[in-house]
């Protein structure tokens, strides 16, 4: 499997930037996602990396997409963000749905319900609809500038569930839509992510990397924590040190021709720094031929 392995900013909360870059790339990383953040240009992002000796990975696209009066927004920003993704010889995008403070029809928002959301925490299927047609469109604008679109559950948005998940896709044509899976999403949200793999694996063409604690996961579903809780309780463990199956999921990758960029992200860790972190999930996977 040919694989370039970028590590995620989010662990570095509050660090500025280039002591951000500077400790994935002693950490052992190729690179990182791109982030065009204060108007920065494709030529910009490529020096500030650059200087680390890190490459731009794939980036990530998120909104309110079932809203319909900002559809057409939505769908010349991702063209934007594809533009300055194709300048820099990335050729995916994540795209991901919010919801999080979205409050429901059970009067609660997906945050409130994180890993235990029932049929009236669902958008309505007229917002459903809407959200398929701008992601949909989203996919066609980006793929303009080859660079597919990648769809990203995330726990606590409108596709968390696997019903939520395998819906969207089955909506929209797998030529036009791919995946860039979470695989600590999945796994909080109850999803095997083993199966699901096996089930999509030509469509995945790029990935983030987390693993979780299952025993704090499943005691916080009984709880009804909300997104919050489940973070203040250690759900984000090192990637090795849950029980999320990558040795399983790589060798389904390979069998289905996976070359490209995996993301290793822990969203908040347990460890003295975020350095250390990045280091134990570089090292469980080296040790996994990655």
């Amino acid at each position: 499997m040919k694989v370039d392995l970028g590590c995620g900013q989010i662990t570095w909360r509050g660090v500025p930037e280039e002591k951000v870059l500077a400790d994935i790339a002693e950490a052992g990383y190729a690179g990182a996602p791109l982030s065009a953040h204060g108007g920065r240009t494709a030529e910009q992002i490529a020096q500030i990396w650059g200087g680390y000796g890190l490459a731009p990975a794939p980036g990530y696209f998120g909104g309110d997409f079932w809203e319909a009066d900002r559809h057409d927004e939505y769908v010349a920003q991702a063209g934007e963000h594809a533009r300055i993704a194709s300048d820099l010889g990335v050729h995916e995008v994540y795209v991901s749905a919010g919801g999080f403070n979205t409050t429901t029809r059970s009067g609660r928002t997906r945050r409130d319900v994180a890993a235990h959301a029932g049929p009236d925490d669902a958008l309505p299927e007229k917002e459903f609809g809407q959200l398929v047609r701008t992601v949909d469109a989203i996919a066609r604008a980006t793929l303009e500038y080859g660079v597919r679109s990648c769809y990203h559950n995330h726990v606590g948005t409108f596709v968390e569930t696997e019903d939520e998940i395998e819906r969207l896709l089955a909506a929209v044509d797998p030529e036009v839509l791919f995946l860039g899976p979470d695989t600590g999403h999945l796994a909080w949200a109850g999803v095997d992510v083993v199966e699901f793999t096996r089930r999509h694996a030509e469509r995945i063409k790029t990935a983030h990397l987390k693993d979780i604690d299952v025993a704090v996961r499943d005691r916080g579903r009984e709880a009804g924590w909300d997104y919050s809780t489940f973070e203040k309780h250690a759900i984000w463990a090192e990637v090795g040190h849950g029980e999320v199956d990558f040795a399983t999921m790589f060798s389904l990758l390979d069998q289905a021709g996976f070359a490209g960029w995996l993301i290793v992200e822990t969203d908040v860790t347990q460890r003295e720094t975020p350095l250390e972190s990045a280091r134990i999930s570089r090292d469980n996977l080296r040790a996994l031929g990655v």
